[in-house]
């Protein structure tokens, strides 16, 4: 099948310029023979032009030039429809996009559009909010939120938000609820994980695969805030095992298991955010899996 692609280029997220994106894409498409078209994203996330335009003309590929909240957008909009997906990352944090392997540098990401393979990947709910890559209740949203209403974006910018509200930080109140198994646990953040990561190489969920249909469930315990940094050290290192939830879990300082659904009783309105961009809480969230929702292209 002959492909045409769409670009969809992001003017404003991350911190680089994107003439120069625009060029590599026009020169590249062009010297490959490849129908193309290069379009903007829509702020207010309205695809129901490009929908009709993917239909009626037989676009093959959607290429998303831009951060986790672009791909979030822009796959939940364009979901059900018989396109692959693929990423040039240039947002803030890239977390599905290093999950996938997909490679930094707009040349190469721009390489795998053309050479690599498209695999079915997961995503979830979050009571009505989608997410495809990785959202979390408590601290990480309180960050996501405080990171939100920056001029600046970027890691350094992150990195000084996430100090600031370790500082401020203070445990919540949690209610679990699982198949048949519920317990109540104070928590400074729990993340809901598909993706392995919040981006920039921050494993959170060292374990998760982007399609084997089960979400990563971390949960970071009410502990001694000087243990907090060595304990959240560790599970990005991957010395923390995913559990069985049969152990005592007053002795762990972190939870880390596999469900495909959860249920979580928010006790006391901790922040919320979807794939990194902050959300409106609520008193529960339930959570599903939903496998092999798209196909994204990536490295075999």
């Amino acid at each position: 099948m002959e492909r045409k692609i769409v670009y969809l280029v992001n003017p404003i997220s991350g911190t680089s310029r994107k003439d120069g994106i625009k060029k590599l894409i026009e020169k590249e498409s062009t010297d490959r023979s490849i129908t193309f078209e290069i379009m903007h994203t829509n702020a207010g996330g309205h695809y129901q032009l490009l929908r009709e335009k993917i239909r009626a003309e037989h676009i093959t590929d959607v290429v998303i030039i831009g951060g986790d909240g672009t791909v979030n957008q822009v796959t939940q909009a364009l979901q059900g429809l018989p396109v692959r997906f693929g990423i040039i990352p240039l947002g803030s944090g890239n977390g599905l996009a290093l999950a996938a392997r997909i490679p930094t540098k707009p040349e190469l990401a721009l390489s795998l559009i053309f050479e690599g393979k498209s695999r079915p990947i997961d995503a979830f709910m979050v009571n009505e909010h989608y997410s495809c890559m990785l959202s979390g209740i408590g601290f990480d949203a309180q960050v996501a939120h405080d990171f939100a209403s920056k001029a600046s974006r970027g890691l350094l910018t992150y990195t000084q938000q996430s100090i600031i509200n370790y500082f401020r930080a203070n445990p919540y109140q949690f209610e679990i609820k699982l198949d048949n198994f519920s317990f109540f646990s104070d928590a400074f953040f729990i993340s809901i994980a598909n993706s392995n990561q919040f981006g920039n190489n921050f494993k959170i969920a060292p374990q998760a695969s982007l399609h084997d249909g089960m979400l990563d469930i971390v949960i970071v315990q009410k502990m001694n805030k000087a243990k907090l940094p060595f304990a959240i050290l560790r599970q990005i290192r991957g010395n923390n095992k995913l559990q069985q939830l049969v152990e005592d879990m007053t002795k762990k300082n972190i939870l880390y298991f596999q469900t495909s659904s959860i249920t979580i009783r928010n006790l006391k309105h901790a922040p919320l955010h979807i794939d990194g961009e902050p959300r409106e809480t609520a008193d529960e969230f339930s959570i599903h899996i939903m496998p092999k929702h798209f196909e994204l292209i990536q490295p075999e």
